[in-house]
This record gives structure tokens, sequence and C-alpha cells, in this order.
């Protein structure tokens, strides 16, 4: 055993109570300064044999002031980044500094920690291409090292708890996503966790947790923490999210920082005074999330950042204005600093997609820092709050399909047009098969990029597809924006006229796509939902399934057509009844804006025994309503 520098004078032998922590504060400064008067803990470094790698390895452990082999003592195993070793928490995070200040304030308890080399092969140094396939392939490898080597060495060295409620695993980067692999993976040898930066080693997380109530039953504490401007954030945050999803008790603590080791000595600061005591699941809430760049972002944007409580943070440059605001439905006022940097903090905001601007001196711009959707009849920016209920459009391992663009010439309009179209999974290798289509139509002020793009129509579907909750088919997505007042019957006929003479003669000729009307739907939001009323009422001979979102026919600016659909249906009841093989209405609930137009709808359907069905989802006349209106839609067409 070979002692290193760090071999100060064992002063005393100490135990300290086990007791349950509140929230604990980020570290204070000075945390990680050497102290004198105090006691302190040594490092070594051992040497053990690995059958795994088929050699001896080399590890460094940290044993507590006052350590006594009459003791024994639970185990952290701390690991490592992709360009480190065995030494590199030593050398970066002086761990055994931070552990002793803490020990000195009895803050911790006592426990040995053990900081192995991660990289399971011959040659494990830190040389070379770090980044090379069999290096890589070492860290996984190290699973098994761990499990079946190092841990029966420590135990049989150290006196040491051999059970998984004394046996802790964290780690940095590299090690952080190592960490929860290996912890989460094997639930019956560890039950303290921590991730700190995990980097993109870290299994997606139905991998990580399949069974969240196992998980919810053996974990003592799951703790995840990041820098907000760190690269590596979205898997950090993809876990918490789906943990939060799963009612999985963690901690999720973002601070302000990048990838380094400011944010993982912190992150060992915090971790080291939760293991091994008990905890209280109800403080787990109350772990601050600085701002976290939101998802819509360009790329390496810091802003608009997102805070826990869905408060958003944006920022702009513009030296020369006067006065700069925040439009997302509500107007929020900015502040300028001496850098000509204007800033502002909006209220909470509800959970999905938000159009919002930028003010400046009165002009509405869109922020440069965002990406931009087409919506409001215009480039607006836009901003995705994380929705605890999103799984279902959340990108997956799992097959994609593709979104293609089809530019064509229309005969209706005299004008070159285009329209997207989703085509599942296995379109190009199944040459010899052939879909059912979805027509599927945009709100106003939009276009057809909307439900390719805010919609995420492609995600929605790969996942439905993939778990086998709907049929393969193919989505047509066109712009239903053909010239005049959007609402009036003449925009309405000759989008009718649009679709039936031009856009699905142009699909079933160019794409292998079913023509049988019992392999057809139509559906819309908003004004796409009015078309669908138009179009489809009277078309059931083309379409055996319509979708309604957040639509009703406008009272009184449509009055008159409204009254001559329902003539029509009073006259062919039968007929519509036989043909539709699903009218399926669905509202954002009462906050929706086409709420009072629906129900008028509703009683009408109702009076002239229409076949039906009404379904509500909370959320207004938002994206995140339609998202889970095609999500639900799209499993009832074509089975």
């Amino acid at each position: 055993m070979k002692k290193l520098v760090f071999n100060l004078p064992i002063l005393l032998l100490f135990t300290m109570p086990a007791f349950a922590q509140g929230v604990i504060e980020h570290a204070p400064s000075g945390f990680d300064s050497l102290r004198a008067g105090i006691p302190h803990g040594r490092i070594d470094t051992i040497s053990y044999n690995s059958v795994t790698v088929g050699n001896p390895r080399k590890a460094l452990v940290y044993t507590p002031p006052g350590f006594s082999k009459k003791s024994k003592y639970p185990v952290l195993y701390l690991l490592h980044g992709i360009g480190g070793d065995e030494k590199e928490w030593l050398n970066g995070g002086t761990p055994q500094v931070v552990l002793d200040n803490l020990y000195a304030e009895g803050k911790i308890e006592p426990m040995i920690v053990v900081m192995p080399n991660g990289r399971a092969m011959k040659d494990d140094r830190a040389i070379g291409n770090i980044m090379a396939p069999d290096k890589v392939q070492a860290f996984a490898t190290f699973e098994k090292d761990l499990l079946n080597d190092l841990i029966p060495h420590i135990q049989k060295k150290y006196p040491v708890y051999t059970d998984r409620d004394h046996r802790a695993i964290a780690g940095l980067s590299m090690g952080g996503g190592q960490s929860l692999n290996f912890g989460l993976g094997n639930l019956d040898k560890f039950a303290w966790i921590g991730g700190f930066s995990s980097a993109p080693n870290t299994k997606i997380p139905e991998q990580l947790v399949p069974d969240p109530a196992e998980a919810r039953q053996k974990i003592k504490l799951l703790w995840i923490s990041c820098g907000a401007s760190d690269g590596l954030i979205t898997f950090s945050k993809r876990t918490h999210d789906y943990l939060q999803k799963n009612n999985v008790p963690h901690i999720y603590y973002i601070e302000p920082g990048v990838h380094d080791f400011k944010v993982w000595k912190n992150g060992l600061y915090m971790f080291s005074q939760l293991i091994f005591k008990p905890v209280d699941t109800t403080t787990f809430s109350k772990y601050p999330v600085v701002g976290a760049p939101a998802a819509t972002n360009t790329r390496n944007a810091k802003y608009p950042q997102i805070l826990a409580d869905h408060r958003v943070v944006f920022r702009v440059k513009a030296p020369e204005a006067q006065k700069v605001q925040v439009d997302l439905g509500r107007k929020y006022d900015m502040v300028k600093d001496t850098g000509g940097l204007w800033t502002a903090t909006t209220d909470s905001i509800g959970e999905g997609f938000h159009y919002y601007s930028l003010l400046i001196d009165g002009v509405a711009v869109a922020d440069p820092a965002s990406e931009t959707f087409y919506g409001m009849g215009r480039m607006a920016s836009g901003i995705e709050i994380p929705f605890t209920g999103g799984g279902y459009y959340a990108l997956k391992d799992v097959p994609h399909g593709d979104i293609r663009v089809r530019k064509y010439y229309s005969k209706v309009t005299g004008s070159w047009r285009q329209l997207y179209i989703y085509t599942p999974p296995g379109y190009d290798a199944n040459i010899n098969e052939r879909y059912p289509v979805l027509y599927i139509l945009h709100g106003g002020g939009e276009d057809e990029t909307g439900w390719a793009r805010q919609g995420k129509t492609d995600l929605i579907m790969d996942n439905l597809i993939a778990s086998k909750k709907a049929v393969p088919m193919l989505i047509v997505m066109p712009d239903a924006n053909v010239g005049g007042v959007a609402f009036d019957e003449s925009a309405l006929k000759t989008f009718e006229s649009e679709l039936k003479d031009v856009i699905i003669p142009l699909v079933e000729k160019n794409y292998r796509a079913e023509t049988d009307p019992k392999k057809r739907a139509l559906a819309g939001l908003s004004m796409g939902g009015i078309h669908t009323l138009y179009t489809g009422i009277k078309n059931t001979d083309l379409f055996s399934y319509l979708g309604v979102f957040s639509s009703g026919w406008i009272q009184s600016r449509q009055s008159s057509i409204a009254e001559a659909q329902y003539n029509f249906m009073k006259t062919n009841a039968a007929t519509i009844n036989n043909h539709l093989k699903s009218l399926w209405i669905a509202m954002g609930g009462k906050e929706d804006i086409a709420y009072g137009n629906c129900q008028l709808m509703l009683a009408k359907l109702d009076e002239l025994n229409i076949k039906h069905t009404y379904s509500e989802y909370p959320g207004g006349h938002t994206w995140p309503v339609w998202r889970n209106n095609l999500f639900n839609f799209a499993q009832l067409l074509f089975q």
C-alpha cells in the first residue's frame, strides 16, 4: 500500500449521530480550502487483482479522520470523467479537503471513499485518443470490474459494511453516467446514487429505470446535478423529466456553471452530506434549479432560461434601444444594464409551447437566441416550457419516420405551393406496402409547417407506432391558406377544391397511399377544424374519420354556413353516420377560446342524431392540447 502526501496526523476517533438533513445549501466560500487544527483523513493508493481485465489495477482510498479497523464504515465509490483516471478527483477536486472540512463541522457520516480507474482495460492510462471505441467501451466494462473485483477487494481489506444500505456510487461526467447506469442497474448493490454533469454514456431513462415502482422502493437517495450552461445538461434533464413523470423521488439540482470541477466539487459537497443517514424526501422539490437554457434556443444560446417554477428569464443586447419588452401574451418590461443588455423575468408560464416576440422601441421582432416558427401570421419566436406529461412526444430510441417536403403546382390557386408529409418507419424499405392517410390541417395564422414543427407529429407517431398503439400511416400536412378571408365561405370552398382536386390526387399518385375512403382521415385544429367540418361532413364518401380540435362554427360570423351544414346533416344523417367510423371532437377545456362555439355545435349534433365522440384535455387553445389530440385521435384510425 503506497501512501501519498496527504499523510496528516490522525488526531482522534469520533462518530456522528445519524439524522435527517434539511435542504443542503450550496457550498460556501472556503469549503475546499485546507484548514489547520482540524482532524484530517488520509489518501492511499491500493492495488487489486482484476479478473475482469486480467491484471492488477490501482485505486485511491480515502479513510476518514479517526479511522479505526475496529469500526465499520459505509463506502462511497467516486468515479472520474472520460479524460481522467483514479487521480482525477485528487488533482482537480481535492475531495479529502472537502470531506475533512465537513467532518470538522459535523455535517457528514464517517465513510470510506474509493476512487478507482473507471477505464477497465489493460492499459487504462488516459493517453492517446481517449474517445477511441475500445476506451469508451472500457467504461462500460468497468461495471463488471467494480462489482466482481473492486468491491470484494475493499470488503476484504477494509472494515466496511457489505449491504446495499451502506454503499453509494457517484461520479462526474463520464463517471456520472457510469454511476447512474451501474447504480440504477444494480439496486441490490447500491442505495445511494449521484450523477454530477452526467455524460452521453448515460442510458436513456426507460433503460435506467424500467421499473419505477422498484426504484421508489429501493433507492434511498438519487441525486442529479449539473451546471446550467453545461452543454451536457440535456442528459441530466431527460433523466429528471422521466423520474418526475414516474414519481421516482430524486433531487434535481441545477446551479450556475459549466462542465468543470467548480460544479463537481459542489456536487460532492452536497451529496456527501445526505448519504448514509435518514433523508426526508419531502425536501427534494425544494432544491433550486437555476435557469436552464430552453430546448427551443438556438445552438449555444444561454437565454431564454427556464427556472424551476417555469418563470422565464429573457436577455437581449440592444444598446441603442430606448424601450424593450417581451410579448408572451402579456408584455413584460425589460431592464437595461450599463452594457446594453436588457433582462426580464416573467411570471410562471404554462407548460408546453408558446409563441413570443421582442418589442424593441415598439417593433415586434424575433429573438435571435430562439428558434422561429410561423405563427400569428408571421415568423415569431417560440419557447418550449418543459411538460411533465409530454413523454409521448419525447425523442426516444425507436424506429423513426421522415417528414418530407413536396412542392407542387396548384391548378386551383394558380400558384406553386408545398405540403409536408410524414412517412412512417420502414416506408422506403417496405416497397410493396400501401398506407392509410391522415390529412391534418393547421390553425389560423399558421401554415403547413405547424404540425411538423410545433405539433411534433413525427415524434408522436414514431412513439405510437413503436408501441403498436397506432398503425403505420402517411400524414399529409398541407397549407390551408388559399387566399381570401380565412373564415369566409369562399376560402373554405377554395380549400375544399384544393384538397379534393389537387392534394389527394398528388399524394395518391406519388406516394404508396391507400385509395379506399375507409383508409382516409381528415382533421384540423381551430381554423383547420372549420375546414374539416366544411369539407369532411359533405364528403363522407372520401373520409371515414374526422377530427375537430378546438373548433366549432364561429357565432355569429359563420351562422349562415353553419345553418346550411346543419340542414345538410338533417337530410343526410343516416349516410353520414353510416360512412363515418368516427367524428371525434376535442377541446382544451373551458379556457379554450373556441369552447362556447363548440358547445353550441355539440348540442346541434345531438339534436340531429349525428354520432360523435367528445373529449376534453385541459390547456386552452394551445399546442400542448393539439399534440395530445393527435396522440389520441391517431390511435383510433384505421384499426
